[in-house]
This record gives C-alpha cells, structure tokens and sequence, in this order.
C-alpha cells in the first residue's frame, strides 16, 4: 500500500516538475496522480486511530487537520514569489539549488522506550469489532446514505468557494492589486490552523469514553450517540459560513476564512471518525474511500454552478450562493437520522430488558 501510495505521488510531483508551458497538459494527470496517492496515503494513516483505544477520533481528527494546514504552502510559495525568488517566466540557466540538514533519527532506546507506550490487549480489546455486518449490509443502511448526502452538500459549499474566490476578491476590492494580495495572504495564514481546529472535533466524539453507559448499551451505540452533536455542530458551522460568504461586504470575509478552515477541518475529520465508529472497522478503508469518490462526483456541479454564474448571472454568484446554502439545511438530516437509531436502539433494549 505504501509502495503504490509513493509511487502515483512521485510520479505526479515528476510530472509537475518537467510541465512547462508547452507541455502544460501534463498538469492534468499530475494532479489527478497527486491527489489520488495523498488520499491513499491519508487513508493508510487514518487506520492508525484504532490503535488509540479511547482517543482514536482525537486521532483521526488530528490527522485530517495536518492534512488540511498543508495548504497553507501556497502562503509561502506566493510570498517567495513576490520577493522575486520565485521568477515567472523561468530566466535561461536559472537554477535552484537544495539545502541539506541532517535529519533526526531515534536511537534503538527510544524506540524501544516508545514502543513500551503502546495499548495494552485490553485497549485494543475494547475497540468496537462488528464483523457481522457485511459490506454490502454497510451501503444499504440509511446512516450511509445520509452520511454521504451530509458530506456531498457542504463538500460542494467549500469547492465552489474556493472556486471564485479570487473573482470574489477582485469583485469587493474593486480590483485593488494590494487588497487582493492583503485578504489572499489572510485566508492562508488562516489555513495553517486547521491542525488545531480538527481535534476538537474528535473530543466531542472521544466525550463519552471513561463514562458510565445506560445498562446494555454497547460501546459502539454510546459512539454513534456522541457523534450527533458533532454532526449537528459542522453542519450549523457549513451554514453560518455559506450565508457569511454570501454577504458582499469585504471585513467580513475575515470572519467567514475563520469559519472556513474551522468547518472544513470539522468535516473531513468527522467524515472519517464517524465512518470508523458506525461501521465495521474491516470495511473502513472501502466505505471511506468510496464515500470520498461519490461526494467528489455530486461536487462536479459545482462546473454547473460557475456556468451559470459566468453566463445568465454575469459574474455575480449571490443567486448561487443563496441556493447552495439552501441545499447545506439538508445535511441537517443526518444527525436527526442519527439521533433516532440511537433512540430505536435504546427503545429495543428497554423491550428486551422488561421481557
């Protein structure tokens, strides 16, 4: 997994490296390989979080907002850009050259010291194993398809906001190059928190570990009825932030990159702890990517949307926005859905109890 993993992701960076602007087409297939093995990648590690016991969504969460603070790269490569470092076009016989730092190894004691810091059999032990629900069981049950109906919405709210996101800007400022540049570093900057705005996110979901549960309640029941807030709050967040970026007003946008990265960080984090706590964990990888696959397909409207906007809408994307925020209340379905299996679950074990 590893080896495939590195490899469409070296190949994609090789194919970006040598694009140049005759061969500009070569960027297409490098950032479908590129994307392709960071997701297989992100996935590879995201398994780690059972390793976790009680906090493998903090994990899991933690690992998602790593990934989603990377972007925040753009920020330095525009600045080193801007200082002319970074020239475009390429002179003749420009070269950049590579500083070497020795990197950090551990010695064989640390290692081992580390490794004595692992759960113990009776962590892993806890860790919910339902291996009675088959994979196809998994896609036929309403938590899936709600799951996935929650993800698509607010998936498709972010795309099309970084989308337009540059003629937003040059839209509000009036094309004013030093504002444009001013909100563009901002935005970045406010990527790079991302990584600690995501495990907040698995703490609401890690809330019930170490408390009593309901008599006969299972421990992945008390999980999926943690997860209904943190549901709910993302999408409340994806709703606060579609009608904020709907408004033209220019100092608030500053407000509404905060509640970007916050609810980003929230969603691909709770899309994958909640996926790790309401199926098997054999099927986690399969359900994980392909829910990742079919929400990328529903986000491809988001072409429609810029049609439209370009065209009929003669650059003005308010009549867009307002029903992409409309089509986001629909995510609130998944956490009622949610709530009510827990309740059906716990009416069926209040049944058995008096019987």
């Amino acid at each position: 997994m590893y080896i495939s993993n590195r490899t469409l992701y070296t190949t994609g960076t090789l194919m970006m490296a040598f694009s140049t602007a005759a061969l500009s087409n070569l960027m297409f297939p490098a950032l479908a390989l590129m994307a392709s093995g960071g997701n297989m990648f992100l996935l590879t590690n995201l398994q780690l979080g059972i390793l976790f016991g009680s906090h493998r969504s903090t994990v899991i969460t933690l690992y998602n907002g790593s990934i989603g603070s990377s972007s925040a790269l753009f920020l330095v490569i525009k600045l080193l850009h801007e200082a002319g470092k970074i020239p475009h076009p390429l002179p003749d016989g420009y070269t950049c050259g590579i500083t070497c730092s020795k990197s950090k190894t551990l010695s064989l004691e640390q290692i081992t010291a580390e490794g004595n810091n692992q759960p113990t059999t009776e962590e892993v032990k806890d860790i919910p194993v339902d291996q009675e629900k088959s994979l196809h069981e998994c896609l036929k049950s309403r938590l899936f398809w709600w799951h996935l109906l929650w993800l698509s919405v607010m998936l498709l709210r972010h795309y099309l906001y970084i989308g337009t996101f540059n003629p937003m800007l040059q839209r509000l400022t009036d094309g004013d190059p030093s504002l444009v540049s001013r909100y563009t570093d901002a935005f970045a900057i406010t990527q790079l928190c991302g990584v600690l705005c995501a495990p907040w996110n698995g703490l609401i979901f890690d809330r019930n570990k170490g408390k009593p549960s309901a008599e006969g309640e299972s421990e992945q029941e008390a999980d999926l009825r943690a997860s209904v807030l943190s549901l709910f709050l993302t999408a409340l967040q994806c709703v606060l932030f579609s009608v904020c970026a709907c408004i033209p007003s220019l100092p608030l946008q500053y407000f509404t990159f905060v509640l970007e990265v916050i609810n980003r960080s929230f969603l691909f984090g709770g899309n994958a702890a909640f996926i790790n706590v309401a199926f098997p964990l054999c099927h986690f990888a399969k359900l994980y990517g392909l829910v990742l696959a079919l929400s990328s397909v529903f986000s491809l409207l988001q072409y429609a949307c810029f049609a439209l906007v370009n065209g009929p809408l003669h650059g003005d994307p308010l009549y867009v926005n307002i029903g992409v925020t409309l089509l986001i209340l629909l995510a609130f379905i998944h956490p009622l859905s949610v709530f009510l299996h827990c309740r059906s679950l716990a009416s069926q074990r209040a049944i058995s109890a008096s019987s």
